[in-house]
């Protein structure tokens, strides 16, 4: 896979007829992610942020409800700028998948209740043990405003 330095969007594939749909992606190179987990909050409002690494990107795809996740390039791994430019992307079952590179942080935050997301990684677990960034949840705060719970 290129090398990618912005999150970007990719739109889903769609087919349906009478015995039911079909979504795909047919343009993503799978060998690229090492592993994957799903995340699911019962509770609208619940936030998991913020996680980065210098070396692993995340391929994010909604499986039920929709998130708000944020994504913020890190300029100082040891003491980020509170000030960083963040990017709001609102991502659903219809919306497609989302990538997030290395080189950012990211959060989520869930915007109706029982809702999950599945997460695909570059990298195995113990390199992204070695590689794990984590920043208070309120560091970056835009889930504040939408009525989000964060949970120390």
């Amino acid at each position: 896979m290129e090398k990618i330095e912005q999150p970007f969007q990719i739109e889903r594939g769609f087919s349906e007829d009478h015995r039911g749909s079909v979504e795909f992606y047919n343009d993503i190179d799978l060998s690229y992610f090492k592993r994957f987990y799903v995340v699911r909050n019962p509770k609208q409002g619940t936030v998991r942020a913020w996680h980065g690494h210098k070396n692993e990107g995340k391929l994010i795809k909604v499986t039920e409800g929709n998130f708000l996740i944020g994504a913020v390039k890190i300029d100082n791994w040891d003491s980020p700028n509170r000030d960083l430019e963040l990017e709001l992307y609102e991502v659903n079952t219809d919306t497609g998948l989302l990538y997030i590179p290395p080189g950012y942080a990211n959060g989520a935050m869930n915007l109706a209740n029982d809702s999950s997301i599945m997460y695909f990684s570059t990298a195995h677990l113990d390199d992204s043990i070695e590689d794990d960034y984590r920043f208070d949840s309120k560091f970056w705060d835009p889930w504040t405003a939408r009525g989000g719970v964060v949970f120390e």
